[in-house]
């Protein structure tokens, strides 16, 4: 068993600012988000994320008409067996209204805490501590996670 599953779990779902991360770098978690990558990479967990994902990390690359980072996310956010890229289907959105009457969460955070647990997520790895509104999840914050 690799370092990153006895933090995150056999499965994680990853946070649209983790994606962001891995595809654009940020020097501060490079070696964190290298670890969680190279753990997908053995098998030693796998992930999944919301295919809203996709509509939230292309919006600046569009804007800026950056194709190079466009097709970046095009790679990285298609299903593989490290990564699950999960459909929004109607029974997460019913979860997501569910999360959403009994916390402060916006809809699209909603939704990504739902397809987590639709998914069967040990995990929600993310950088946002609003996720900690809803303690029913294991949420873990990158910023604060020792890595090995």
């Amino acid at each position: 068993m690799g370092a990153m599953s006895p933090i995150l779990g056999r499965k994680v779902y990853l946070d649209t600012n983790i994606i962001v991360y891995a595809i654009e770098g940020y020097e501060l978690y490079a070696a964190s988000i290298q670890a969680i990558l190279d753990a997908m990479d053995s098998g030693d967990i796998v992930a999944a994320t919301s295919e809203l994902t996709i509509a939230e990390v292309l919006v600046k690359p569009k804007q800026d008409q950056n194709e190079m980072l466009v097709n970046a996310y095009r790679y990285f956010l298609r299903s593989t067996a490290a990564l699950s890229v999960v459909p929004i289907s109607r029974s997460i959105l019913e979860e997501a209204a569910q999360i959403r009457a009994s916390s402060n969460l916006k809809l699209p955070d909603a939704i990504h805490l739902a397809t987590a647990s639709a998914q069967g997520c040990d995990s929600f790895l993310t950088n946002d501590r609003a996720f900690r509104a809803v303690p029913s999840f294991n949420v873990k914050i990158l910023s604060e996670l020792i890595m090995p």
